[in-house]
């Protein structure tokens, strides 16, 4: 796998999260009416990122979590009636803050579509849409110290013609510039891995990981549906993901055994990142800015 390069350059300013569709109705204008845009790859990039401000730039995230998560990976989307055809939408959505990333070539035009995205489920937020996404997967209780200043990231991607790294560094220089504004000091999410293999791939990387990144046993959590790793193959010689891979330079730890997903089809994988472990490496491109 492809390191994960630091960005060499800029990022433009980070605007601050408007909370735009908690105030929207369930209805949502037709996507349909706004024509798709192509993505050329471009040789010199820089990354444009910003918050969505409005339910047209949160149907563009939907839209893309749509292309990767069920187009590419075959994931089997349950999503709320009244869903946009070709949209990626679950009831956190609502609650969530939606960080997006665009791109513009090295004479400063800007790419219209969204390429990347993230989106943050914030302690208050969380509280108001009855916990966390992670809640549905996993026991959390020994985290429960932590929520108070904790945040959840979820359905990250990036279009495939961007995975060269910037993007995704991009998007993570966004979300530790809203931790630092929003005292936020701890950061949880999943991380997916395919079980187009029935598994086995999953099973090998979780042995692998426990190993050297497993979480002290007071941050450990349970899955509710685990993926059964005694029973598959876990001796495979397999490479860590790239994102799994990125979330380890940055000081991450895997808080548990993987999760299975049965509608994506994937093992997830739960990690948590305290901003005080964070590599200082990695403080210096996120925080110290």
């Amino acid at each position: 796998m492809r390191e994960i390069p630091l960005p060499t350059l800029a990022l433009s300013d980070v605007l601050a999260p408007s909370s735009c569709w908690r105030s929207l109705h369930p209805g949502l204008p037709n996507p349909s009416d706004r024509p798709q845009t192509t993505l050329p790859i471009l040789g010199r990039a820089q990354y444009n990122v910003s918050w969505a401000r409005d339910s047209q730039e949160i149907l563009e995230a939907q839209r893309l979590r749509y292309r990767v998560f069920a187009e590419e990976l075959g994931a089997r989307l349950s999503v709320p009636t009244g869903t946009p055809a070709g949209h990626d939408v679950d009831v956190f959505d609502p609650f969530c803050e939606h960080l997006l990333v665009r791109a513009s070539s090295s004479d400063g035009q800007l790419q219209e579509a969204v390429i990347g995205t993230y989106r943050v489920l914030t302690p208050d937020a969380a509280r108001r849409a009855g916990g966390l996404y992670c809640d549905t997967e996993f026991d959390l209780t020994r985290l429960r110290s932590l929520r108070k200043t904790m945040a959840e990231l979820g359905r990250s991607c990036v279009h495939s013609s961007w995975r060269n790294g910037g993007a995704m560094m991009a998007l993570w220089g966004g979300l530790g510039d809203f931790a630092v504004r929003n005292d936020l000091d701890t950061m949880l999410g999943c991380a997916s891995v395919s079980m187009k293999d029935g598994g086995h791939t999953a099973a090998s990387l979780w042995q692998k990981l426990r190993r050297q990144h497993l979480a002290p046993a007071q941050w450990q959590v349970f899955p509710r549906l685990p993926l059964p790793v005694d029973e598959l193959n876990s001796d495979l010689p397999v490479e860590t993901p790239a994102l799994i891979k990125g979330y380890l330079r940055c000081g991450a730890k895997v808080l548990g055994p993987p999760a299975w997903d049965p509608d994506f089809n994937t093992a997830d994988f739960p990690m948590m990142i305290r901003l005080s472990d964070l590599s200082s490496r990695y403080r210096r491109h996120f925080l110290d800015r």
